[in-house]
């Protein structure tokens, strides 16, 4: 024989329900609330690496046409002034002999920082053919065997630029922390988009640890290129067994 349950608790268990049903909602919009204000900050911080970014940029397009169309020429000028100056003994025509190397070696560097502020290859021919370039320069100058292969693709200036830095940045850790003998850069061309992967034979490092330094600008650099590509920067390595990067940007 069923016995009918008292009213009180058919009240209780009801309260205990649509509490529960509250609860419930109030979590899930509260999850939702966070969720929604973290993509928000995630966008606004997006936009303000993308913007700070541009702006460097901007400035370095700036100064690089500085250089090549005011101090260049006058450099030029100074070096064949010296040039046409006659010496009239043996100390003057050391002074002189001095002053066109010291000129030299300054026309030199010039036309370094003036290139490594916005290569005119990049401007004119692109990524891959800047790259290219980049990588012969630095072959001349360091043993690190880099070994570059890219498939065939075209992006926006913009992007080609970011991507450039990128590229730059990898290099430059790898000749300056690695201490590798190889390296290998390979872009590849899929249906929605371009995949960046490098790797080195170097000394690996400890990412977690390197991360929360001070001094690990140049990851920070690359996680923040890779944001404004619209990827994400993965590396894999490990402290004695070489480190590798990936980079996929949508297209």
């Amino acid at each position: 024989m069923l016995t009918k349950m008292p009213e009180t608790d058919n009240n209780i268990y009801t309260v205990v329900a649509i509490a529960s049903i509250l609860l419930i909602v109030f979590v899930a919009f509260f999850v939702g609330s966070i969720i929604r204000q973290q993509k928000l900050v995630s966008k606004w911080q997006q936009a303000r690496i993308a913007a700070e970014i541009q702006t460097l940029e901007k400035e370095r397009r700036r100064i690089a046409g500085d250089l090549h169309d005011e101090l260049g020429p006058m450099l030029s000028a100074i070096k064949l002034q010296i040039n046409h100056l006659e010496p009239t003994d043996e100390t003057e025509t050391a002074v002189l002999e001095k002053s066109s190397t010291q000129m030299d070696g300054i026309i030199q560097r010039f036309r370094e920082i003036s290139y490594d502020l916005l290569p005119n290859t990049l401007v004119r021919k692109g990524f891959i053919k800047a790259t290219e370039e980049f990588i012969g320069k630095l072959k001349l100058l360091h043993p690190l065997n880099i070994v570059f292969k890219a498939d065939d693709f075209k992006l926006a200036a913009e992007q080609e630029v970011n991507l450039y830095r990128v590229v730059q940045e990898i290099v430059r850790n790898t000749i300056k922390h690695a201490r590798a003998t190889k390296l290998e850069i390979t872009i590849e061309k899929k249906e929605k988009s371009i995949t960046l992967k490098t790797k080195d034979d170097g000394i690996g490092f400890a990412y977690s640890e390197k991360t929360q330094q001070s001094n690990g600008l140049g990851l920070m650099n690359l996680q923040s290129r890779a944001e404004v590509l619209g990827g994400q920067l993965i590396v894999h390595t490990q402290t004695g067994l070489g480190t590798a990067y990936e980079i996929s940007i949508p297209t």
